[in-house]
């Protein structure tokens, strides 16, 4: 059985949405080895309707010589989570429907090794509140916006263990926690 590791550009208020806001800070390459971990043995990709589109037209067109991820994000199989989205039009693309809890484990059970998350805020947040989610790997940014979608926003109450955690030179801190049963 494979796990669901989900990667998030969080704000100190637990914002995640359109993280443009992240630009400012630069991007360690210390950061970029925290996701390749995440996205160590991973054979499937797992995205919400919103982020499948905005990723598709930025890492499509996008190769190894631009972007080391962009390998994994273009070969790897994707599966998008999405009741209005007809057609694909990134390789190695699937529409697997609306949200449903078992057509998720269905899909862990399937897919070996693990499945990458990264964005999909109310994919995590459904996933999340039905004990789906295996690894969240943070990057927690210094500011905070007031406004915004948040992670946790509608999830139950849980415990989680930190597993990992690094502070990186632009003030970014890399958090990976599993949740605690």
């Amino acid at each position: 059985m494979g796990s669901i590791r989900v990667h998030e550009f969080i704000t100190l208020d637990g914002v995640i949405d359109e993280p443009t806001w992240s630009f400012e800070y630069g991007f360690d390459p210390k950061m970029g080895e925290a996701i390749a971990g995440a996205m160590a043995g991973c054979q499937g990709i797992l995205l919400g309707r919103t982020t499948y589109e905005m990723f598709e037209p930025a890492w499509s067109p996008r190769t190894a010589a631009d972007d080391p991820g962009a390998p994994f994000m273009n070969d790897t199989m994707k599966y998008v989570v999405s009741s209005t989205l007809e057609e694909t039009t990134w390789q190695n693309s699937e529409i697997i429907g609306r949200y449903d809890a078992g057509v998720i484990r269905q899909l862990k059970e399937r897919v070996p090794g693990g499945i990458y998350v990264s964005g999909s805020g109310t994919l995590v947040r459904a996933m999340l509140a039905d004990g789906l989610v295996d690894e969240l790997h943070l990057f927690l940014y210094p500011l905070t916006l007031g406004a915004g979608t948040r992670l946790f926003d509608g999830t139950p109450a849980g415990k989680f263990t930190l597993a990992a955690s690094e502070a990186y030179d632009n003030g970014v801190l890399y958090l990976r926690y599993h949740p605690t049963a």
